[in-house]
């Protein structure tokens, strides 16, 4: 797997200029209402929140920045309107693309999205035509740079806290889990001081699809690119072999 580093993708993500920097932030505020809505502001009484807050400081966003999004949302539950909606469709050479967003208006963001694939010479599909090639599943990335430990240690760790699956890369350690034991094996790991590069929910491609045609490459890039702008986008998940 070591071709789809998904630690060199975080990387390259995070180092990316301030006005993507300002749009994590923006996904990870909206992520944040939602969470305090259905939960409440309380991270020790609500779980979503607490993988909210992981997920904001792998990310480097500050804690006053991550309170005052709490405090802003507590204040605010009667008024946050988004809601979750997810499309699935088709990129150059069949390639697969899911894509999530949080909106307040669902016209809005289906208009956005199908105008990104259409760019791109891509086309939307119907809900599950694309997300059977995909596992839902807890992810958990480790910088071995921060975190100098025994592998064989660390799995152990892991598997402990409830983990599905270890696996040791040339810059990275990978951590998977069942989506309903994510929280709960974070917060082990969290305990025991490890750093964690990303910590997400996600969905992995069962198998990749390399492009090689340089349309096919400039196209796929051109969907990403758009959705990438668009604020309503939370995540795009694809098989495209980077």
């Amino acid at each position: 797997m070591s071709g789809h580093s998904k630690f060199a993708n975080i990387k390259h993500k995070k180092e990316k200029n301030d006005a993507a920097k300002g749009k994590i932030f923006t996904i990870i505020g909206r992520e944040i209402a939602i969470a305090v809505k259905e939960g409440g502001p309380d991270p020790s009484n609500n779980s979503k929140l607490r993988d909210v807050i992981a997920k904001a400081k792998s990310n480097n966003m500050p804690n006053d920045t991550i309170d005052r999004g709490i405090k802003k949302a507590a204040g605010d539950m009667g008024n946050v309107n988004y809601e979750q909606v997810t499309y699935e469709g088709y990129g150059p050479s069949g390639t697969a693309i899911i894509v999530k967003a949080l909106t307040d208006n669902k016209n809005r963001t289906a208009a956005n999205v199908r105008n990104a694939f259409t760019k791109g010479q891509g086309s939307i599909g119907t809900q599950g035509c694309v997300s059977y090639m995909f596992d839902e599943k807890g992810q958990i990335i480790v910088d071995k740079e921060e975190y100098d430990t025994d592998p064989d240690d660390f799995m152990m760790m892991a598997l402990d806290a409830g983990a599905d699956d270890f696996s040791e890369e040339e810059d990275s350690y990978e951590i998977l889990t069942a989506p309903e034991n994510f929280s709960a094996v974070r917060e082990a790991l969290e305990q025991q001081g490890v750093p964690m590069a990303s910590a997400e929910v996600t969905m992995l491609p069962q198998t990749y699809v390399t492009l090689s045609e340089d349309g096919d490459l400039n196209n796929i890039q051109r969907i990403l690119d758009f959705l990438d702008e668009d604020d309503d986008v939370q995540e795009v998940y694809h098989n495209w072999d980077e």
